[in-house]
């Protein structure tokens, strides 16, 4: 499990079950998660692994490894520890030390491997009788050069592994101060970077923008785009197109129903707050992620605009579609893909030491608690789309307009179709948000990466404000259907108070440093 998860929940179970257990706990649930068909490769997606870079490959006990970087655990772990620590960044497994009685617990260990596991022993029997089901069999007092930690530092682990002659394995009292994500912190502190680029780097000339450009400037023109669709909510409420395609103004709708324009102006008025979280989203991956060679920010970017701009078939589905959404939606979807096109370049990020640990587990449950929220808005965002597509109103709406679906629809065959489709474009809009906000929260907690901290905070904003302003503006006050909203507000504002200090860390924090040689 991710240590959004695993350092909140350790706490738990250490208090239920004690210190030793916990870990025992902990290790199997992530073994368990591992052994699940797709279960490796969900993990480490979910932690935002990534190959390890190529200088820290090489050869350990004459076994080729793709990563240095490992674990040495004792026999009665090494079942679990093969299925659950390969999957989070572990290009090796040490089991040490091995006696005759371990022999039936390690031939299990390595049956089905996704890493190479090796065994140290001083027993010849031993040996003889691993030699055909590991990988390497090390002697008690040689073999390479391996450095076990005794310090969570991914910096110390990094300067450490850089030497091509080492091996750098964590011990599992290590993993479970330092959680899960320590491998993927190593890596990235191992990797070689660069300067980020300013802007004035990339030129005027278009054609030579890169990557990350197109990306803030699609992300500026939709919280643009989202400025405008407020304002024609706050002033007109329809443009000339919705008046033409109804054949009604707003005076008709409101003889039609005396709540219906007001009704209408929350509902376009959630969607452009909507719109300008996403477009804060977007410039927020392209800017702080993108231009740093982040993959994980690409990737966060992508898969949010897949469901945005698959999200623009909505407009087809009760026969209206609106010129200039489907304008925007053409004159974006080019620059979409050339801030996609290609997996970023070079390594720009800066790696910074992981500061106090109390800072660190709090920012660990804001990370949480944010992710549960971008789930939570992703849920909802599915919902709002299925009631767009199908049955257009929830109760409570029908309650404030104090009419229903059939006297609207005999009052203009049109009225229905025109509201579903305001409902469904909101429900693509928030589902492309949620994603952004759950997988920027997911794989973007860094210390001192205080863009992503900003980045949340201005998408909140935009998001929940409007909305709840909306509904008191009008009057439509019902206390169940303003319930998520008001519940994700506090849990954003928690999440983003328990991770400030971390995230929006200015200076490094020193921190004690050690290894320990095995011999």
């Amino acid at each position: 499990m991710p240590d959004w998860t695993y350092q909140p929940l350790r706490g738990i179970a250490g208090a239920l079950l004690g210190v030793r257990r916990s870990r025992r706990a902990a290790l199997r649930v992530l073994a368990w998660t591992g052994s699940l068909p797709g279960g490796g490769w969900a993990v480490a997606r979910l932690l935002g692994h990534r190959h390890p870079p190529a200088h820290l490959a090489g050869a350990v006990g004459g076994v080729p490894v793709r990563s240095r970087l490992g674990a040495a655990v004792p026999p009665a772990v090494a079942r679990d520890a093969v299925r659950a620590l390969p999957p989070i960044g572990a290009g090796l497994i040490l089991v040490d030390p091995v006696g005759l009685a371990d022999v039936p617990l390690v031939r299990e260990a390595a049956a089905g491997r996704r890493a190479p596991v090796l065994v140290r022993t001083e027993d010849p029997a031993v040996a003889a009788a691993l030699a055909p089901h590991v990988d390497a069999v090390l002697p008690a007092g040689g073999g390479p050069d391996i450095v076990r930690l005794v310090s969570p530092s991914a910096d110390l682990a990094a300067r450490t592994i850089a030497n091509p002659a080492k091996a750098v394995l964590a011990t599992p009292a290590l993993l479970i101060e330092a959680g899960p994500g320590w491998f993927g912190r190593v890596m990235e502190a191992a990797t070689p970077t660069a300067p980020a680029p300013s802007p004035r780097d990339a030129g005027r000339d278009p054609r030579r923008w890169p990557a990350w450009w197109w990306g803030l400037v699609t992300g500026a023109v939709i919280a643009v785009a989202g400025l405008v669709a407020a304002a024609v909510a706050l002033g007109p409420v329809l443009l000339w197109y919705d008046r033409a395609f109804l054949g009604m103004d707003r005076d008709a709708l409101h003889a039609v129903n005396h709540h219906l324009v007001h009704f209408l102006r929350h509902d376009r008025i959630t969607l452009a707050g909507t719109m300008v979280a996403v477009g804060v989203l977007y410039a927020g991956l392209a800017a702080g992620g993108m231009r740093r060679g982040w993959p994980w920010a690409r990737e966060a970017y992508l898969v949010s605009g897949c469901i945005g701009f698959a999200a623009v078939f909505y407009l087809f589905a009760h026969g209206y579609v609106e010129p200039l959404h489907s304008t925007l939606a053409a004159a974006l979807f080019p620059m979409f893909l050339a801030a996609t096109r290609r997996r970023p370049d070079r390594p720009r990020w800066t790696s910074r030491p992981e500061g106090p640990e109390r800072e660190r587990h709090r920012a660990l449950t804001g990370q949480l608690l944010m992710v549960i929220i971008g789930t939570g808005l992703f849920a909802g965002g599915v919902a709002v789309s299925a009631v767009g597509l199908t049955g257009i109103f929830v109760p409570s709406d029908l309650e404030f307009l104090g009419t229903g679906p059939d006297v609207l629809q005999a009052a203009n065959t049109r009225l229905l179709p025109f509201i579903a489709h305001d409902r469904a474009g909101f429900g693509g809009a928030l589902m492309a948000a949620a994603a952004a906000i759950t997988l920027l929260s997911a794989w973007g907690w860094r210390r001192g990466e205080s863009w992503v901290w900003w980045t949340l905070a201005l998408a909140a904003v935009a998001g929940f404000v409007p909305a709840v302003v909306a509904h008191l503006a009008i009057g439509y006050v019902d206390l169940w259907h303003l319930a998520p909203v008001l519940a994700g507000m506090a849990l954003t504002a928690t999440a983003l108070t328990l991770s400030r200090p971390y995230l929006c860390a200015a200076r490094t924090v020193g921190v004690v440093l050690s290894a320990a040689p095995h011999r």
